[in-house]
């Protein structure tokens, strides 16, 4: 085998490693920022589900507010004359 033959071999092979290495290297990454979205999706999901939450219970707390305010004061429209 000549000189030449043995760098292309050489080369190619290398060249080769480098590449399965990389396109692995890059599938792995892909992968790991993909499970990434999912992990963030999930908490903003919750996030979102914990804030309906509170708000209605706000809500909830308001009604219970006004209804005990209209037992004890009277309401009147002052825009009529």
């Amino acid at each position: 085998m000549s000189a030449a033959s043995k760098l292309t071999l050489a080369t190619t092979l290398v060249g080769t490693i480098g590449i399965v290495t990389f396109v692995h290297w890059a599938q792995v990454s892909e992968k790991s920022a993909m499970h990434a979205g999912v992990i963030r999706d999930e908490e903003n999901q919750r996030r979102k589900k914990a804030e309906q939450e509170e708000r209605r219970i706000d809500f909830e707390m308001q009604r219970q507010l006004e209804e005990e305010y209209r037992k004890t004061q009277s309401v009147h429209d002052s825009t009529s004359g």
